[in-house]
């Protein structure tokens, strides 16, 4: 019979197979254009840590896919039951994930620079909030973070989302010298993350 481990592992498993199929179609789809992406108004070593830290949490996470003894040191004592919200929310980001990806279709892009031919998003999720899937990547990690009761992927997952929380500023106002008042108009309607309830 399995164990309450491999059970959450296998949840995990299954979450990480499908954010990185749905993430990675869709990554494609956008690159398609083959428009060169700048990521230099990001800041070098802006671009290196996060990408660094985002490798290392993915390292970390594979590692305990595979031999969770192996990151056991680094391990916290939540309750299982908290641990099975994890699980359930993880499999609810994977949907939030596709229908937040698919609404943004060939906008998409891993910098804070709009594409040439990019459209002004205002449907699906982001009819309620201007960066769902900054909401939907922070759901994830901390899916992924109960799942494994690991507070390195924690700090990580945390430090990622940091980050990203510090980029959005910079990104908002890209979006505002490509949209205008457009966007200015959006912004006035949309929370940031969380919706705008009047």
């Amino acid at each position: 019979m399995m164990e309450t481990e491999d059970y959450f592992r296998f949840v995990l498993g299954v979450v990480l197979v499908f954010t990185t199929a749905v993430t990675g179609y869709h990554r494609f789809k956008a690159a398609q254009s083959r428009e060169k992406i700048s990521r230099k108004d990001e800041g070098v070593l802006f671009a290196i840590l996060l990408r660094g830290t985002g490798l290392f949490l993915f390292g970390v996470t594979g590692i305990y896919l595979v031999s969770p003894v192996s990151v056991q040191w680094a391990g916290i004592a939540i309750p299982i039951p908290i641990r099975w919200f994890g699980a359930i929310g993880g499999l609810l980001s994977s949907f939030l994930m596709y229908w937040t990806l698919h609404s943004l279709g060939k906008n998409l892009t891993d910098t804070v620079v709009t594409r040439a031919n990019a459209t002004l998003v205002t449907q699906g999720p982001y009819r309620w909030v201007r960066h769902p899937f900054y909401i939907t990547t922070a759901v994830v990690m901390v899916s992924v973070t109960l799942l494994t009761a690991n507070w390195l992927i924690g700090l990580s997952s945390a430090t990622i989302l940091g980050m990203l929380a510090m980029r959005t500023p910079k990104e908002e106002q890209a979006l505002i010298d490509r949209f205008g008042q457009d966007y200015i108009d959006y912004m006035k309607v949309t929370g940031r993350f969380f919706p705008r309830f009047r």
